[in-house]
């Protein structure tokens, strides 16, 4: 049957159908009073989102967008950088890092591994000259399915007291309890295409007070990624460039529906989800990649081992129309995940954990008990 496609990845995630209508509105001028109402509104809910009085800019990019704006414009060539590297997107800051000049200093781990906080406690209290300007993690690493410790880091963070904290929040924002404001933290990177509900197009970048202090010495080249023309704009209701309108529309939409569910029951959502998916790969007797203590509530990572996992994917899709993700760089192959961030449910859920029984079953997987795995997320979904 044709579109019936159920996207169980970590991005683009699935669509709410009020959202997509939003989208096919006819477009409106950027320029107007209509479209500054509209940002004025959505400039608002983000701050909620966020949980957060820092201001929240919106741009025309991606996640990664998002990451290098927040990373360019507080920032000199030359200055040291602490680098969490814990998987594929760890290590992607840390290249983009040092492609801008930064002097960059990785902390890493193991894929599938968290971040070791005493590590980068131990680095800041060491750096008595306080040489070190940022501290930049991936709050969750989507390649592999892990949760950093970011409320500790950035505990840290604040002993030191001069490098400022950068969050890749790309898949933890919208899923994940980020209490910006409450925590200090300076700038918080993230894309639309995730726990916003919304397709891709879209970054936000939150910045603190301290930042927009280092803002103004900051000496690394910026033009369509410069945070102060967006700031500026944003303080109109506008934006200083051409802003897709219907994302913008559309992220209307979305914010209202998380606005109604409620930050707590969000979270809360997230995480029955997760527990959910885990607790049925594990009745499937499939090995989870990370431990229930560094999982995230985004993602789920699994690493097969009498079953390959391209043909688990290849199976889920074929056959049932559902998109898992598969492994990234020299995972790929070993690993697949399975999305369960943003306009996800309960039931969806149940559908894929019961499709992957029946392609488990069609693989000739021998470790399998038919049922189990429904009857594992069941009782998580019963006793929340």
């Amino acid at each position: 049957m044709d579109n019936k496609l159920m996207l169980m990845i970590p991005g683009p995630t699935p669509v709410p159908e009020q959202v997509l209508l939003a989208l096919a509105k006819h477009p409106i001028g950027h320029r107007t009073g209509d479209f500054s109402a509209i940002m004025a509104e959505v400039t608002q809910n983000l701050k909620w989102l966020h949980q957060t009085e820092n201001d929240v800019l919106v741009l025309t990019a991606s996640g990664t967008g998002a990451m290098e704006a927040g990373i360019i414009n507080f920032l000199s060539p030359g200055d040291r950088v602490l680098v969490g590297c814990n998987g594929k997107f760890g290590d992607r800051w840390a290249d983009l890092c040092a492609a801008f000049g930064l002097d960059v200093d990785k902390i890493t781990a193991e894929w599938g591994k968290a971040l070791d906080t005493e590590q980068f406690r131990e680095k800041l209290t060491a750096d008595t000259d306080k040489k070190i300007k940022a501290v930049i993690i991936t709050h969750s690493e989507t390649s592999t399915g892990v949760l950093n410790d970011l409320e500790t880091i950035n505990r840290h963070v604040k002993e030191h007291g001069e490098a400022l904290m950068i969050v890749d929040a790309v898949t933890s924002l919208g899923a994940v309890n980020l209490p910006i404001d409450a925590w200090g933290i300076d700038v918080v990177a993230s894309g639309s295409q995730k726990g916003y509900m919304i397709p891709p197009g879209l970054g936000f970048v939150s910045v603190s007070p301290k930042a927009w202090e280092a803002y103004k010495t900051a000496k690394l080249p910026r033009f369509y990624l410069d945070l102060g023309l967006y700031k500026k704009a944003a303080a109109k209701n506008s934006n200083p460039f051409t802003p897709p309108v219907n994302l913008v529309i559309a992220l209307q939409a979305a914010l209202r529906m998380m606005q109604a569910e409620g930050l707590e029951s969000i979270f809360a959502r997230h995480q029955r989800l997760m527990r959910a998916t885990r607790e049925a790969i594990k009745a499937l007797s499939l090995p989870l990649f990370a431990s229930d203590e560094a999982a995230s509530p985004a993602i789920t990572a699994v690493a097969p081992v009498s079953v390959e996992s391209e043909q688990i994917r290849a199976v889920m899709r074929k056959r049932f129309d559902i998109a898992l993700a598969g492994g990234q760089d020299h995972l790929k192959g070993k690993i697949f995940r399975i999305g369960h961030l943003g306009f996800v449910s309960d039931r969806d859920i149940l559908s894929a954990i019961g499709s992957l029984e029946a392609t488990l079953q069609e693989l000739g997987y021998e470790s399998l008990t038919p049922g189990a795995g429904i009857a594992a997320a069941a009782r998580v979904f019963a006793q929340s």
